[in-house]
């Protein structure tokens, strides 16, 4: 099983924590994943991150759709893929109606019709086999949509193309997952129980299946972000993790359109879930954060003395044999940590 570590996002000033990422590198971690939200691009990150290391790969958990035309990914990614030697990862997600519709302008249709679409025009264009042309619901190569001068021509990449560049997407939904296993190489769930992988696994296969050619989880990579809270004060760590939770849960979409709420119902958490959502929407959060449940962060999550994270990580190691998970992503910052994680599993 293979580790990342997770930078999120920026707040109002770009930090890059580039002495950790040097760090991990020396010790063997595969990956480091870059985000964006409505601040800083995940794009602009990963380039300096690549740009400053030499072995490590770069990901991007996530680069929005709706922010970027496919063919301008592709551009990124076959850009970036040259420049560091093979090192980047695409990683791409829907975002939320919110920000699409809110930050972007656009609008928000339908994620996984857009994901499939995208990741086949984007490998059309990598594979560099000829002018690109795409008859798709949500995008058409050429467009001769309203508005369109009617010149437009198919086009081949004038930069040569790895078709084998990595593509993952940030699914949870039974219908992104099915996806996933149909047309990407991997998945990031934003959090998983590793006991209960079969909430995944039964929808990546449905994918896998689609898509033929004997595809399966061998071939790839289930990378979900895994959160550390380690400190010898069990309840302060746990206390540590419950804002996250509760954002996702709580405050991540509308009332009737909130992804995380319903895989946490999914898990078994609904009507903590909806307290959670109920609370956090009425301003209370506060106690929205006090009504995650300890069992669902033990569940999803890393938490306590160091001791006791090695002992939960069995459960991690136990579905990295079973091939349920191919790369742990870590939300960490502490050295010691890093550490810890590099002993027990690489």
């Amino acid at each position: 099983m293979k580790l990342g570590i997770l930078l999120g996002y920026s707040g109002k000033h770009i930090d890059i924590p580039l002495e950790l990422i040097r760090r991990a590198e020396s010790m063997g971690y595969d990956s480091v994943w870059t985000a964006e939200a409505y601040g800083n691009d995940s794009v602009t990150t990963a380039t300096w991150v690549l740009a400053h290391t030499t072995k490590i790969k770069v990901g991007t958990a996530i680069m929005q759709m709706p922010a970027r035309t496919p063919a301008m990914c592709a551009m990124t990614a076959m850009s970036l893929d040259q420049l560091s030697n093979g090192r980047f990862i695409v990683g791409l997600g829907a975002s939320g109606p919110q920000v699409v519709e809110g930050w972007h302008g656009v609008p928000y249709g339908k994620p996984v019709t857009r994901t499939r679409e995208y990741i086949q025009i984007m490998r059309q264009i990598m594979a560099r086999q000829g002018p690109v042309t795409f008859d798709g619901e949500m995008y058409q190569l050429p467009n001769i949509g309203p508005g369109t001068t009617g010149l437009g021509k198919p086009l081949k990449s004038i930069l040569e193309g790895n078709p084998d560049i990595p593509i993952y997407t940030a699914s949870i939904t039974p219908a992104g997952l099915r996806c996933a296993g149909e047309v990407a190489d991997g998945v990031f769930p934003v959090w998983m129980d590793p006991n209960k992988f079969d909430i995944l696994g039964e929808h990546l296969q449905k994918g896998f299946d689609k898509a033929g050619n004997g595809k399966s989880l061998k071939g790839f990579d289930v990378a979900p972000f895994v959160s550390v809270s380690m400190n010898d004060d069990l309840d302060a760590a746990f206390d540590a993790l419950r804002p996250w939770l509760a954002l996702y849960i709580g405050g991540m979409g509308a009332k009737d359109k909130n992804f995380y709420n319903d895989y946490a119902s999914r898990l078994g958490y609904a009507d903590e879930a909806a307290r959670i959502q109920e609370l956090y929407l009425a301003g209370k959060k506060a106690e929205a954060e006090a009504a995650v449940p300890t069992a669902l962060l033990d569940e999803v999550a890393l938490v306590g003395p160091k001791e006791r994270i090695r002992e939960r990580l069995g459960a991690w190691k136990a579905a990295g044999q079973r091939g349920e998970v191919g790369t742990m992503l870590l939300g960490v910052h502490d050295p010691e940590v890093l550490e810890l994680f590099a002993e027990e599993l690489l």
